[in-house]
């Protein structure tokens, strides 16, 4: 399959570099939708033509027929939670008065499956008003980032007649009276695509009322890049506003006195020298998390007549295991930590004084923590590789454990089991891999192993529950997941051992698991396939076109792969802080032209057979990445024997709130894709 190629080219620094495929971003262009509809229906064909496939898809969609629950929030009388009976591509929300009896008591409040036909409607925040009487929802469609906001009034169950647009993962803070609430938004649309995502400003919307009378309570011209979420305290008196650079791992704060009639915002932390995250206040004193000269993480309160670092008390002493999140509820500090990339969780006094560790089933992951700062319970999420997400009630007064939610599968789980390696890396780092797997596994070269990774923007990769890799494990498969640097397994040391001129460091990582795996016996190269999404899909290329030799299958997800142009799509200005810009320095454009997938491809080199997907509708991660890279891997090998497919999702973006009808189907084609090359 060839593409046209033209003559595009840019000076970088003094380095001459071609951009044969740059029309390729123009998604409005004939030809690339000429283009599109060929790649996909090359794909189409080849997975039409693996006789497993419709066995694989069937399958999945029994696999994926489980009831799914997340955790209930109380307001007013309700209990309030989202929860999908298994079937429908998209969560319902409940309430009900009686968590025990859930079957008698619960009512549908919310069921977007029935706005539109193909499921890509979802819910995307939900923000309560604390007397239990009004919801403040976000609908996202087609996978988009960008949320419309619609109101319900929960004694009648109506909606109000306004809709909130151009907001972008915006926050709601509610008044106490509950006549309007404070939210952050961004202009609404101008001639450019990249101009949506300039100058988030804060607004006060007044109840019953159109949007285009809100009024503007903050914004910060200075920075044009600068985020603003805002939260009002639980004792009503401050309107507080965390400020930051999408991804940027550092923050800043500003309040507003709303006991005090016409006041202005003023900073509380100003300096954005670290990561800063408001958990509470309690008798005037401000409680924070920050990594400040503590990379896993520390709480700190302060009062606000007393700002300057040097009158901060720590509460909370950074610890050998990083800190994931924490909740003032029940009258303790609620801290989950991550400890060798699982969790455990912890209850400390407000003043820090720790009481207990409560038990967890298994190495697994917490996944929210919800209840009430004065209540006395705490519930939370927790799944495993061998676990479906279930819920859990803590009670203070009983200091008891007990399941509220438990899904139920058609499979024997107890078949299976998990375990935990530690390999060394290029550089002598030791770095965790969890490896899941059919009991009485024999270690003798065959096995097929999908190997997955991440390795960015301080996201760890800790064990949770997919269905669909229930299909791989059945079928003799392995799965493992390697804790690479660059994620926030083991704190901001970890994050940053993987960042910028450091990006190697994460490539080495999983190329080392890959070798590993092969070394140790379980799988040798050609059963072995990696896969990543996004950041994800970024680090199996790049491992693909460094160690080509050592993978069978490539599946490649969502992925960032021209490392030069992606600051100029969307919020990929925002990556800069992750992976440097390209156009800043000759230093950094050197970094990132040395391992930028698709300018580091060979004429002529067999590379293994590759999946890559992306989304018509993908607002954060643009097609352009996959679509250019597909075209010079097709351009640089026209008479591969390996597959080089491109699988284009209509009406889908990055992931968000994705039907479970197209998940389905995407993971039918994936695992089709790996057990024809790998289970030969």
């Amino acid at each position: 399959m060839t593409s046209i190629k033209t003559e595009i080219e840019e000076n970088f620094h003094g380095t001459i570099v071609k951009d044969p495929f740059r029309w390729l971003e123009n998604s409005d262009l004939e030809e690339t939708k000429e283009w599109d509809t060929e790649q996909m229906a090359a794909t189409v064909q080849y997975m039409e033509e693996i006789p497993e496939r419709s066995k694989i898809y069937n399958r999945l969609k029994d696999l994926w027929n489980y009831p799914k629950y997340f955790v209930p929030k109380k307001h007013g009388d309700f209990y309030y939670y989202l929860k999908n009976i298994g079937s429908n591509n998209q969560p319902t929300l409940y309430r009900a008065k009686d968590l025990k009896a859930v079957e008698e008591t619960e009512e549908v409040i919310l069921n977007v499956n029935s706005l539109a036909d193909d499921g890509t409607i979802a819910i995307t925040n939900l923000s309560f008003h604390s007397d239990g009487k009004l919801l403040a929802y976000a609908l996202s469609e087609k996978g988009s980032d960008w949320q419309e906001f619609k109101i319900l009034n929960l004694e009648t169950i109506e909606h109000y007649p306004e809709k909130i647009l151009w907001c972008k993962f915006s926050s709601i803070a509610w008044s106490e009276d509950g006549k309007g609430f404070f939210y952050n938004r961004y202009p609404e649309a101008q001639n450019e695509l990249n101009d949506e995502n300039h100058f988030n400003k804060v607004y006060w919307h007044t109840l019953n009322t159109e949007q285009t009378a809100d009024e503007v309570v903050f914004e910060y011209p200075e920075d044009e890049q600068m985020v603003f979420y805002p939260t009002i305290t639980s004792d009503n008196s401050y309107l507080i506003l965390y400020a930051g650079r999408g991804t940027e791992h550092l923050s800043r704060y500003l309040y507003k006195d709303l006991t005090v009639p016409n006041s202005e915002f003023k900073w509380l932390l100003q300096n954005g020298d670290a990561l800063y995250s408001f958990i509470g206040i309690e008798d005037k004193q401000f409680y924070f998390f920050t990594d400040k000269e503590a990379p896993n993480g520390k709480i700190i309160s302060f009062s606000i007549d007393a700002l300057e670092s040097e009158n901060w008390t720590v509460v909370i002493p950074e610890t050998e295991e990083s800190i994931s999140t924490i909740k003032m509820i029940g009258g303790h500090l609620v801290v989950s930590y991550i400890r060798h990339a699982s969790y455990v969780l912890k209850l400390f006094t407000l003043s820090g004084e720790f009481v207990k560790e409560i038990p967890l089933p298994e190495l697994g992951t917490i996944v929210e923590i919800g209840g009430k700062k004065e209540g006395n319970e705490l519930y939370f999420s927790y799944t495993s590789y061998l676990s479906p997400t279930s819920i859990y009630k803590y009670s203070f007064e009983t200091d008891q454990v007990e399941t509220i939610f438990s899904p139920s599968l058609q499979l024997d789980l107890s078949d299976y089991k998990t375990e935990q390696v530690f390999y060394e890396s290029k550089d002598g780092t030791k770095v965790p891999m969890f490896l899941t797997y059919k009991k009485g596994m024999k270690r003798d070269g065959q096995n097929p192993v999908l190997l997955y990774g991440y390795g960015g923007y301080h996201i760890s990769l800790t064990p949770s529950f997919s269905a669909s890799n229930l299909l791989w494990l059945e079928n003799g498969g392995i799965y493992a997941v390697a804790n690479i640097r660059g994620g926030g397994e083991y704190g901001l040391a970890w994050h940053e051992a993987g960042m910028k001129e450091k990006k190697q460091n994460v490539f080495d990582d999983f190329i080392a698991a890959g070798e590993y795996l092969i070394s140790e016996g379980y799988t040798t190269s050609a059963k072995l396939a990696i896969m990543g999404g996004s950041n994800g899909g970024l680090l199996v290329a790049a491992c693909m076109i460094q160690r080509p030799e050592l993978f069978g299958a490539i599946i490649c997800n969502v992925p960032v792969l021209d490392m030069l142009r992606f600051q100029k799509f969307t919020v990929g200005r925002f990556w800069v802080t992750e992976f440097g810009d390209p156009e800043g320095t000759k230093e950094e454009f050197e970094v990132l032209y040395a391992y930028s997938p698709l300018h580091n491809i060979q004429e002529g080199l067999q590379y293994p057979p590759i999946l890559i997907t992306t989304a018509d509708s993908d607002d954060r991660v643009v097609p352009a990445h996959a679509r250019k890279f597909a075209a010079a891997l097709q351009d640089a090998n026209p008479q591969s024997s390996n597959p080089i497919l491109l699988r284009i999702e209509k009406g889908a973006g990055h992931g968000l709130g994705k039907p479970v009808g197209k998940i389905i189907g995407e993971h039918a084609d994936i695992y089709a894709f790996l057990f024809k090359h790998l289970y030969v």
